[in-house]
């Protein structure tokens, strides 16, 4: 990989812009702040370690930072859910991930693989000289374990993207970094148990409010689930979980909509997240989800697909329920799909209800229809109608690990690993998630396993919608072909009986307007190509098949 890339990266330069450096990816930092004078004090320490989880996101001349994070949140959202069947980016163009089309020039993908190392090459540079300082030891140790289970976070998902990566612990020279070779995917994952096993017995349970964001037991424990769930190893998945549900600090969330915006922040239901604070450390969210009417960009777009998932309140499946009517199919809906989704004509933020038909205005709508391919459908979830300050600087956390999620993988690994499917591990999982106060979605008592994992995963899908996991959930149980090679659907824009006459939009028999169409290739596409910039440095990084 690039020098500038593996080699010559200080966390604390990336920590607050000090010294007012040029681009810190073409100089070594020893042009700004020598290590030989920095790492002195707790002080020097602590300014290291928020460099470490700072995440920097460089668009043009402006530099956007987080405080506490392990990776951007526009990461998730783009990668790991506008290129899955839950809908698409209208402008950040992730679509070559499902398309059929992807290559070792894909920008987007090297930015991740980029971004990944030079947060790794951080924690490599803090590890190596962290003990230089004179500190309390036990915070050094607790120091040290964050900075690993940030490591290994990453790690983890390099592995996961491109298989083999090079594991690099340590600050290289400019020769060792452009001759590196890819290490097996066991011995990357291997080591990223090891890190979090290692991190998690010196990481406190809980911290005190002027460090909320900062790792605790509890977020490296998800994280290590995580990779257990992904590697298929369920007894250790479901002992992992397990002992977070025991740690006795988290809950469930009465309040399903307030858990994305400022009013759910410190919930006891997040275990990690990303931190925020406005106009200093700020979130774009609101801009990329709001509809235009409200001033937002409308960047995501769900898919009928994933709006179907939404069962009916009686909590069976819209093509089994007496309930739904297909000329009326927002009606008597799971009551999470309007908190998730806009729907034409049902939705209503801030007293405007919320219209997104293209025959409500030919002029508007056909145009954004041709310039941004939309679905009708938009992102409800973490649109916040108390909030009237500028939409690019809101100030709401993250969330990047829910206690939902981590009953809902409770309940999976004890599936997959043959254990008794009991009514009591039902309660105390999926119908918690299910039965919390807003929601109060009928129980579930299936204990059949193969029927049981059906319910399952639309819950998860339904639960956990635009939060980053359906890309990763759909390559783990490997079912990425057969739900991302298809045609995909936008809102219902008529009746069925008017279809066949229909001619503004394209829409099917049952007036669903017409949308995408993605061709993943089931032989290629669930390992993503090492970046060809990478490759043209280091002639030691081999290609995955079919790139």
């Amino acid at each position: 990989m690039k020098v500038m890339r593996i080699y010559g990266f200080i966390s604390i330069i990336l920590a607050f812009g000090l010294m007012g450096c040029d681009s810190l990816l073409d100089k070594n930092p020893l042009d700004c702040l020598s290590t030989e004078t920095f790492w002195k004090t707790e002080s020097d320490a602590k300014l290291a370690l928020t460099g470490v989880y700072q995440t920097d996101k460089l668009t043009g001349s402006t530099t956007v930072k987080t405080i506490y994070d392990l990776w951007n949140q526009d990461t998730y959202l783009r990668f790991f859910e506008a290129s899955t069947d839950n809908g698409f980016d209208k402008d950040y163009n992730v679509a070559d991930i499902n398309s059929g089309d992807l290559t070792a020039s894909f920008a987007r993908t090297a930015e991740l693989w980029a971004t990944s190392y030079q947060k790794i090459i951080k924690c490599n540079n803090f590890l190596e000289n962290i003990d230089r300082v004179e500190m309390d030891i036990e915070e050094m140790k607790v120091m040290k374990a964050e900075v690993k289970s940030i490591r290994a976070y990453n790690y983890f998902w390099l592995s996961f993207l491109w298989g083999d990566v090079p594991l690099v612990t340590k600050v290289l020279t400019v020769d060792e970094a452009n001759s590196v070779f890819r290490d097996s995917k066991e011995t990357v994952v291997n080591f990223i148990v090891t890190e979090l096993q290692e991190a998690i017995r010196d990481l406190p349970v809980t911290r005190p409010n002027e460090d909320y964001g900062r790792i605790t037991k509890g977020g490296a424990l998800g994280i290590l689930g995580r990779v257990f769930l992904a590697e298929k190893r369920w007894e250790e998945a479901k002992d992992t979980y397990k002992q977070i549900m025991n740690l006795g600090v988290y809950e469930i969330d009465p309040r399903f909509s307030d858990l994305f915006i400022e009013k759910g922040e410190n919930s006891k239901e997040f275990l990690l997240v990303s931190k925020r604070t406005q106009d200093l450390y700020t979130n774009s969210i609101q801009l990329v989800c709001q509809g235009f009417t409200w001033g937002g960009w409308h960047h995501f777009s769900p898919y009928n697909e994933l709006v179907e998932e939404f069962c009916c309140i009686d909590g069976l499946p819209i093509h089994e329920s007496p309930l739904f009517d297909p000329e009326k199919p927002y009606e008597n809906r799971d009551p999470r799909l309007l908190k998730t989704v806009f729907v034409d004509n049902v939705s209503v933020f801030k007293g405007i209800l919320y219209i997104a038909h293209p025959d409500s205005n030919p002029s508007i709508y056909m145009d954004q229809l041709l310039r941004r391919p939309w679905s009708g459908y938009a992102v409800r979830k973490f649109c916040d109608e108390s909030y009237e300050g500028n939409l690019n600087s809101y100030g709401c956390d993250f969330p990047m690990i829910r206690y939902a999620e981590v009953l809902l993988s409770y309940l999976e690994a004890n599936i997959e690993s043959g254990s008794p499917i009991t009514q009591h591990l039902l309660d105390e999982t999926i119908n918690r998630v299910r039965g919390r106060e807003e929601i109060k979605m009928p129980s579930v008592t299936e204990t059949n396993p193969d029927k049981l994992t059906t319910i399952l995963r639309r819950e998860r899908r339904v639960e956990l919608a635009w939060e980053g996991l359906r890309l990763f959930d759909l390559f783990r149980w490997r079912t990425a072909h057969i739900y991302l090679r298809t045609r995909f659907h936008g809102m219902k824009v008529c009746s069925a009986k008017d279809a066949p006459t229909y001619t503004t939009v394209p829409v099917d028999e049952n007036g669903y307007y017409l949308i995408d169409e993605t061709f993943f290739r089931e032989d290629v596409d669930y390992l993503w190509p090492i970046p060809q910039t990478e490759r043209d440095v280091n002639k030691n990084l081999t290609q995955n098949y079919g790139y």
